[in-house]
């Protein structure tokens, strides 16, 4: 019997059930549109993809994985969403690493505070994103490095990328998780006003981080103040961690994401040879 039958949730309540049922949205998020004639489409043959649920400490969390259709354990890697959330492109850069022969997985870390694929307005999903905790986003990634091994995963081999919001994460979890053989954040924020929720940024995990990280920006980032990129650079030489910065001069926010206007092919295709070298130099493949 459902003791919560015909009870509103109160605010803020998640349920077990909540989070089984819930599921990753179809298509682009809605404000990214339009979607640009340049987007890259790669294909599942040969693959296993598709929407999986990931158990975490409050139930689970709907998550994208893609690796290939074949027996064997796979190197494990962590696609860590823009500020739009688990789309479909972060669902092909699943599949492509995929077909590069990793078990690729991008979990849903919004899951808790809103499906922000149907929200056109950047404010209104800046109130969403506002309100993930670092904790959080940290916990549930654990939780899919635990999900992957079950499931043919190989995380002694194991990577994470992310874009935006996610190159953030990216520094972060390194620093979480010493286990990440290595990382690659494409245009992540290293600076910001901390807050409960986000108590630091990736400049202040600079001095203790040990994961090797590759930083991928832009030149004319609209977003990211390229002081602050250098600010970063000199911390991570001061701590001689062996992170590179690489800056593409001409590039904008954003320029691996094919399906908008600011997508730089030459750069784009530069950044993901760097990210697939960078992962086999440091044994995350």
């Amino acid at each position: 019997m459902d003791n919560n039958a015909g009870r509103p949730l109160p605010e803020n309540e998640i349920t077990r059930r909540e989070f089984v049922a819930a599921a990753l949205a179809a298509g682009f998020a809605l404000a990214g549109m339009p979607i640009s004639a340049q987007t890259i489409t790669t294909d599942t043959d040969g693959l296993v993809a598709g929407d999986v649920q990931v158990p975490v400490s409050d139930g689970n969390i709907p998550a994208y994985r893609a690796m290939p259709a074949a027996k064997g354990s796979f190197p494990v890697v962590l696609v860590v969403h823009e500020i739009f959330g688990v789309h479909e492109h972060i669902k092909d850069i699943c599949r492509r690493f995929a077909k590069m022969g990793h078990l690729a997985i991008a979990p849903d870390l919004y899951a808790r505070q809103g499906d922000v694929s149907k929200i056109k307005d950047f404010n209104e999903i800046f109130k969403v994103v506002s309100k993930v905790p670092d904790a959080q986003v940290m916990s549930d990634l654990d939780a899919a490095v635990a999900w992957a091994p079950k499931n043919q995963g190989n995380t002694q081999k194991l990577g994470i990328t992310g874009f935006c919001w996610g190159g953030r994460i990216v520094w972060l979890y390194a620093a979480h998780n010493p286990k990440v053989k290595a990382g690659v954040s494409w245009y992540g924020p290293v600076v910001g006003q901390p807050s409960d929720l986000q108590p630091k940024n990736p400049i202040d995990i600079a001095p203790i981080l040990q994961v090797p990280i590759l930083g991928l920006y832009a030149g004319k980032d609209g977003m990211i103040q390229l002081d602050t990129v250098e600010r970063m650079r000199d911390a991570l030489r001061k701590a001689r961690n062996p992170s590179e910065i690489i800056v593409y001069p001409e590039a904008q926010h954003g320029f691996l994401a094919d399906y908008r206007p600011g997508y730089r092919k030459d750069d784009a295709q530069d950044g993901w040879k760097r990210l697939q070298e960078w992962f086999k130099k440091y044994g995350a493949t």
